[in-house]
């Protein structure tokens, strides 16, 4: 969740983390079955991660391109396909602040400046956690990953994005 909205949801007691959608659509498979409070993974594009010019690793994304869903993010949800990650997109480049509140898992998170190189990542988040998690530079993407992706992919400084909406 960004961090200018994380006032309103303290103070009316809700616990949130920082992304995920709830409108309904087409679902990717997962391996895992979900219960009834479990939101399913959405795919909305695919994104990549490149390193000198190569793709290193192609991910299922789903986007969260709005209040709602970015307020949303990955709350209620235990776990992401494989190979598959939530994309925040952000009107402007700024510095960004996300949380871990009612997100079950941990993740890695990676933030992105407007350029598509990745600015900062943030290792193996505490799930459940309010600490906020600083971008440390402006980022204008970030996204979420399950945790150790970065460290399995050696996603660093060094890296770029580049993404579509289908």
């Amino acid at each position: 969740m960004r961090l200018p909205l994380l006032l309103p949801f303290l103070l009316f007691g809700l616990a949130a983390c920082g992304s995920e959608s709830t409108s309904p659509s087409s679902e990717s498979s997962s391996t895992t079955t979900e219960s009834p409070d479990t939101i399913p993974f959405r795919q909305d594009g695919t994104l990549d991660f490149w390193f000198e010019g190569e793709s290193v690793v192609h991910l299922a994304i789903e986007i969260a391109d709005n209040d709602s869903t970015r307020e949303r993010g990955l709350m209620q949800r235990d776990h992401l396909p494989d190979n598959g990650a939530m994309l925040f997109v952000f009107e402007r480049e700024e510095p960004q602040g996300f949380w871990m509140g009612n997100t079950q898992m941990a993740l890695d998170l990676v933030f992105v400046a407007a350029d598509s190189q990745v600015v900062h990542v943030a290792k193996y988040t505490r799930p459940l956690s309010e600490k906020i998690i600083p971008s440390e530079r402006p980022a204008k993407y970030v996204v979420e990953v399950p945790a150790g992706f970065a460290d399995t992919y050696g996603i660093n400084e060094d890296f770029r994005i580049s993404w579509e909406q289908q």
